[in-house]
């Protein structure tokens, strides 16, 4: 499924400079991800020149959900085995 000219006119997607300033990072940094495959992108370039990405905001927000930072579980703490207990292996 190929976007519409209206989809890039109502915002759905978004340049490399546009990401950076979402994210806080350079353009450079955003391309990296672009062409490591760690970031979805369309190049709308004509393909003579340099690429012209375009990220969907879809796919930036299943980026961000992918690195988010999510703390470690708690350890379960484990009962001690009274002395009376004795294990054969």
């Amino acid at each position: 499924m190929s976007p519409s000219a209206d989809s890039f006119a109502t915002g759905r997607f978004l340049s490399p400079p546009a990401v950076a300033r979402r994210l806080a990072v350079k353009p450079e940094r955003v391309i990296g991800w672009i062409r490591r495959g760690e970031l979805r992108a369309l190049n709308v370039g004509d393909g003579k020149q340099r690429p012209r990405y375009r990220v969907s905001e879809a796919d930036l927000l299943a980026f961000e959900q992918r690195r988010a930072v999510v703390p470690p579980a708690k350890p379960s703490r484990r009962r001690r085995q009274s002395a009376e207990v004795i294990q054969f292996f």
